[in-house]
């Protein structure tokens, strides 16, 4: 070969441009993201937030607040009509005079806590929703307004507006309370987008254990993304000086 210092530079040239830069030739650390929170066994959840049905001064500290109204009613049967206990108002519009049902004045209610927390985060409403317990309780009626006073009084764990609960009238009102109680929550959410969330198929009975839990918050992780190495300067301005000290070498030889 009549040239090997020049093939010998020019190899060197483009093998050293594509040699990986001192700033590539490790992979990038991705910047830590949020830590997620470790979920005990023992982890209970918590709210601060009083609910209140202001219409009878009924407060909890629970996770909700249900109100069931029941209104007694005519109900038309094959053989008539009959008297019912009933959440919905029946429609007596086709009923005949005698047997028609007044307005229902009280509609049945819900509230929810919207500052659940479970390890001081966020627990996502549709938790509350899909996993609480509704327990029925007997408010203590200490804040019970005037007016409702007059027309109400207690009646088993609620309060009823009939002078005699044993013969209540078409058009008498019987009221219950319910209150939203949460089942031991670890293995059944997951720490997603800033809150803890249901998991898929998350049932009061069916605990996911918490190895499987990390695995799903691994798979929800948004994958790190890897630049790929640009060229490499540095290397390449080597290539050119060990080129151009072999074009000199050469030219002083010649002389």
């Amino acid at each position: 070969m009549r040239h090997p210092r020049w093939t010998l530079g020019l190899v060197l040239l483009a093998v050293s441009a594509f040699l990986p830069s001192p700033a590539h030739s490790a992979p990038a650390i991705p910047p830590a993201g949020p830590a997620v929170p470790v979920l005990d066994e023992d982890a209970t959840p918590e709210t601060h937030t009083v609910l209140e049905d202001v219409d009878f001064g009924v407060r909890t500290r629970s996770f909700g607040l249900d109100r069931q109204v029941d209104m007694y009613q005519w109900r038309a049967t094959a053989d008539g009509y009959e008297k019912v206990w009933n959440s919905a108002y029946i429609d007596s519009s086709g009923f005949d005079e005698a047997h028609r049902n007044p307005p229902m004045p009280l509609d049945t209610a819900r509230w929810w806590a919207g500052d659940a927390t479970l390890a001081g985060r966020p627990l996502d409403v549709e938790v509350l929703r899909a996993l609480g317990e509704w327990r029925v309780f007997r408010p203590a009626f200490s804040r019970l307004p005037l007016n409702m006073a007059a027309t109400f009084q207690p009646d088993g764990d609620g309060l009823g507006s009939a002078e005699n609960p044993l013969q209540p009238q078409v058009g008498d009102l019987r009221i219950r309370w319910r209150e939203l109680v949460l089942p031991p929550l670890p293995g059944l959410v997951a720490y997603r987008d800033g809150a803890w969330r249901l998991r898929r198929s998350a049932t009061p009975g069916t605990r996911t254990p918490a190895a499987a839990v990390a695995a799903d918050e691994a798979r929800a992780a948004p994958a790190t993304q890897v630049e790929p190495p640009a060229w490499n300067w540095t290397w390449a301005a080597v290539g050119v000086i060990a080129l151009l000290a072999l074009l000199l070498l050469r030219r002083r030889r010649r002389r």
